[in-house]
């Protein structure tokens, strides 16, 4: 008993339950208001939609140059494309679930076609800011003139406004650089055709001009190739920065034995500094072809690299063709380089190896010191007789006399067939 009177006391004092706030009907209340007035004003935005267009194009064309520039060569179809932006953007107020899809394919149409065309992205997002900036404007303008008193309920649908345009700007710059990215390999893949037609010399002289374009390099113009290869690929960039100096014009094209560069030359050639720095990485071959004329004779300007990249020692360094010319010529019909290898030291090679190996190297070491047997001595570890006597036996074995100058020009041809050739 005590406790049931207890527990009405209890009752009796505690606090009368506290209303709960009427804030989300009264926020539906003013949402509701302010739509009708949003949808009121955007309707007669919908019947002067060719005024609000001339004044978006008028805008445009005073303040964004690309427009300026687009609307000299195309203005219907300028005016034609704010149209059309401006007409969804408006419906989309007045029923946002009906024209969503409708107006975010507008949107994306814009951005891919303006990326074909060139238009800056910047000038084509101001011109989406400028359009979502009129239409608030105009907005404003016309509740301004009908219902004074309503205006400040726009600001409740303000950000439906700006929702629209931040969203259409980002859909319009995805549809963008997905086609620059797209227009961008497909000129660069065309870049590469067109570049590896030039170098293996099958390019039309019809597709000349659209080449010298593609490359960034005149038609006309004084042209060398330089061929690199055994270049680590991280280590690419360096192999290609030894080959060809800083301040020339190049384009590069990748192969699958070698990289080749496509030079242009300035009135100094080649210049310093020199290809064949102490910088490359062990193993780095590069072979400077000699100078052609014109962007036709390229493919030439290739052979000769890579018939100066054939002479590069395996263990790397550069080889400039210029320099290297009886090589060259040796290099350049190996069957002819084995007939004379095998006609002039043929008694050589066919000695036994330790004793063929001495001779050999005694002999070019002689050639390569200017027929000094004191010096080749010095570099063999041996006497100057002991060279002079090597000499006469490989005289007696290959019938070439080195007192004779004809017979010295053979058997270093010889010799240079035997180092470069692969043997057979």
């Amino acid at each position: 008993m005590q406790h049931a009177v207890r527990s009405r006391a209890a009752i009796r004092s505690a606090p009368a339950p506290v209303p709960r706030p009427r804030t989300r009907r009264v926020t539906s209340l003013i949402d509701a208001d302010a739509l009708r007035v949003l949808h009121r004003a955007a309707r007669v935005l919908l019947d002067d939609l060719p005024d609000l267009t001339d004044r978006l194009v008028a805008v445009l064309q005073e303040q964004e140059p690309a427009y300026r520039a687009a609307m000299a060569g195309d203005p219907t179809g300028t005016w034609q494309e704010a149209h059309r932006s401006l007409r969804h953007s408006v419906t989309s107020l007045l029923d946002p679930r009906s024209n969503r899809e409708a107006a975010r394919r507008c949107s994306w149409r814009i951005g891919a076609t303006r990326a074909e065309q060139g238009l800056p992205l910047d000038a084509l997002l101001h011109a989406f800011r400028l359009g979502g900036s009129l239409v608030w404007q105009r907005l404003v303008e016309e509740t301004s003139r009908t219902a004074p008193e309503d205006v400040r309920l726009l600001v409740h649908v303000a950000s439906d406004v700006w929702n629209f345009v931040d969203e259409h700007s980002t859909l319009v710059a995805d549809a963008y650089r997905q086609v620059e990215w797209q227009l961008n390999r497909r000129r660069e893949n065309r870049a590469r055709l067109l570049a590896a037609a030039l170098l293996d010399g099958s390019s039309r002289i019809a597709d000349l001009p659209e080449t010298a374009q593609a490359l960034d390099l005149p038609e006309h113009g004084r042209y060398v190739v330089v061929a690199v290869a055994g270049a680590h690929p991280a280590r690419c960039d360096a192999a290609r920065a030894a080959a060809v100096p800083d301040g020339l014009r190049v384009h590069w094209h990748a192969g699958v034995d070698a990289d080749h560069g496509i030079v242009l030359l300035g009135d100094d050639g080649l210049p310093g500094p020199a290809p064949g720095s102490t910088d490359l990485a062990p193993g780095v071959r590069i072979g400077v072809g000699s100078p052609v004329d014109g962007l036709a004779a390229v493919g030439d300007a290739r052979r000769l690299a890579d018939t100066a990249l054939s002479i590069c020692p395996a263990g790397g360094g550069t080889v400039r063709l210029a320099e290297h010319l009886p090589a060259a010529l040796v290099v350049s019909s190996p069957e002819l380089g084995h007939a004379l290898a095998e006609r002039v030291l043929g008694p050589l090679l066919r000695l036994e190896p330790a004793d063929r190996e001495v001779l050999l190297d005694t002999l070019t070491t002689w050639l390569s010191c200017d027929g000094s047997a004191q010096r080749a001595g010095e570099r063999l570890y041996c006497h100057r007789n002991t060279v002079l006597n090597r000499l006469r036996r490989c005289e007696q074995l290959t019938g070439r006399s080195l007192a004779r100058p004809s017979d010295v020009v053979e058997v270093s041809l010889a010799l240079t067939a035997r180092r470069l050739l692969p043997d057979r």
